[in-house]
């Protein structure tokens, strides 16, 4: 049973996590870049939307039938989006979303049941796994993603305070909407290298 407390911060995260993907969404069918103040004035404006009950019909605010459909999102997936709206935000690099596909694919099919194994216990304190998730972040930072560093050192520290109602690591690491995201980012990630690998060579070709 969640208390207040953790229902309260439910609410505001899904209410910026919608905020921010409409905002996406508007920025990719727009030709001009959208001005940060904008977004930020928009996101604000959207929270709002979002958060407080608007009455009539509905008993409860936006955010949280949005929750009741989708679930509680990883902090991981919370805060790729997030970071989206900082100016000059680093890309997210395709080893990451290479290494959160092969531990989708490895990880979804045992926890639902598939074979001997269950990962999913992991996340209950295993310190193995912990530390595993430590040298996974150092490896980000070793890569030059500096981002990715700080993203799963929040959503570790967040586990450790229990900041969510679930108790096991990997919710607060992995949820299907990322592990959807990072398997179509994939092929599209290889065909634009691809794309940007043939203009170079007709930019540079003899004649």
């Amino acid at each position: 049973m969640m208390t207040p407390y953790l229902q309260l911060i439910a609410l505001l995260e899904m209410s910026l996590t919608c905020a921010v993907v409409l905002i996406i969404l508007s920025q990719k069918m727009s030709s001009k870049e959208i001005p940060l103040a904008i977004r930020l004035l928009a996101v604000l404006l959207l929270v709002n939307l979002f958060f407080w009950p608007l009455g009539m019909s509905l008993e409860l605010p936006l955010a949280a039938y949005v929750r009741a459909v989708t679930g509680e999102l990883s902090i991981v997936t919370m805060l790729l989006l997030w970071s989206s709206m900082l100016p000059a935000a680093q890309k997210t690099p395709l080893g990451f979303k290479v290494a959160v596909a092969l531990i989708a694919i490895a990880f979804y099919p045992l926890a639902l049941g598939l074979g001997m194994l269950d990962p999913y216990v992991w996340g209950y304190g295993s310190i193995g796994f912990l530390i595993a998730t430590i040298f996974f972040a150092i490896a980000c930072g070793l890569a030059g993603w500096t981002k990715g560093v700080w993203i799963l050192s929040i959503a570790i520290i967040a586990w450790t305070v229990h900041w969510h109602e679930s108790a096991n690591l990997w919710d607060y690491l992995l949820d299907p909407f990322l592990a959807v995201w990072a398997l179509l980012a994939i092929p599209n990630a290889i065909y634009q290298k691809r794309r940007e690998r043939a203009q170079s060579g007709y930019l540079f070709r003899a004649g």
